[in-house]
């Protein structure tokens, strides 16, 4: 939100994060910082980089950290990508085994630079993980690969636990903040996904100018296609050249969010101002 001089406005004060500290996060910053990996906490500035790095849980990002789509409200770099780094697998297993995780959650950019989008590489990485941490559970969260159904597929048939994709913001708003994707691509992924026996996940942010009917609607599009766990939170400006923000979403209305989605029969709603996609997703497992 900015005022009539265009600068940024106060953010409320349920807004209001930690900032990264304690010994879990140093750790980890240095273990990333030594296998060349990159998390989406870093490269999406999430507001729960302290809590969650702090309790010794991140979202692994694969593919390099350089996107090939440019959306109005993601502050991942992009650009050209670096080609497939063919030792991340084993770096990633790694890391997860050093910091001894039991769910991991993983994430990329998109590459619409790759054949496939990355689906090679994507299975790669899940099977690198399992072969190395027997046990630990793991949360995909996938790009749309182009609508490519054989490279969605590709993912599926590692059968994660959860695969989600996010569909981001209401149908309205989609072309004007989401670069090459599109609403009704997001909800046939899901529904691929649903229909081969995987929970299906989405997130949404909140504040871009929708109204209240309108993320309804979108709740009950996500049913449709199956989708059993939905996460809702604020979004926040990256930079004034990202899409502003429209509103700040009080916790009242998230409260309201919340019911109205476990009422469309959502087996688990995540939602709340510092919500992101993958807050508390170890818990998501059991849901």
């Amino acid at each position: 939100m900015t005022d009539r001089n265009n600068k940024p406005l106060r953010k409320p004060v349920w807004l209001k994060s930690k900032l990264p500290d304690g010994t879990d996060y140093r750790v980890i910053k240095e273990i990333l910082d030594q296998k060349g990996l990159h998390t989406i906490c870093q490269s999406g500035h999430c507001p729960n980089l302290g809590e969650c790095w702090g309790r010794g849980t991140a979202t692994l990002l694969i593919l390099g950290d350089i996107c090939t789509r440019s959306c109005k409200f993601c502050a991942t770099k992009t650009g050209k990508p670096l080609p497939v780094d063919n030792t991340e697998p084993v770096k990633a297993a790694n890391l997860v085994k050093d910091l001894h995780l039991t769910h991991v959650v993983l994430t990329s950019v998109d590459r619409d630079d790759l054949p496939d989008g990355g689906a090679a590489a994507w299975v790669a990485v899940i099977r690198e993980i399992r072969r190395i941490n027997p046990g630990t559970t793991i949360e995909t969260l996938i790009p749309d690969f182009g609508g490519k159904k054989e490279n969605i597929q590709q993912v599926i048939n590692e059968q994660p636990e959860i695969i989600s994709h996010n569909l981001e913001t209401v149908r309205r708003l989609t072309p004007l903040v989401r670069s090459s994707a599109q609403y009704e691509r997001s909800l046939k992924v899901l529904h691929q996904i649903s229909q081969e026996g995987v929970v299906a996940k989405s997130g949404i942010m909140v504040g871009l100018g929708e109204t209240p009917e309108e993320v309804f609607s979108l709740m009950d599009d996500l049913r449709m296609a199956g989708c059993q766990i939905l996460t809702v939170g604020q979004y926040l400006q990256p930079t004034l050249d990202h899409f502003p923000v429209s509103v700040y979403i009080t916790p009242e209305q998230f409260e309201i969010y919340r019911t109205a989605g476990l009422k469309k029969v959502f087996s688990c709603v995540e939602s709340g101002p510092l919500i992101r996609s993958s807050y508390h997703a170890e818990q998501q497992v059991s849901c």
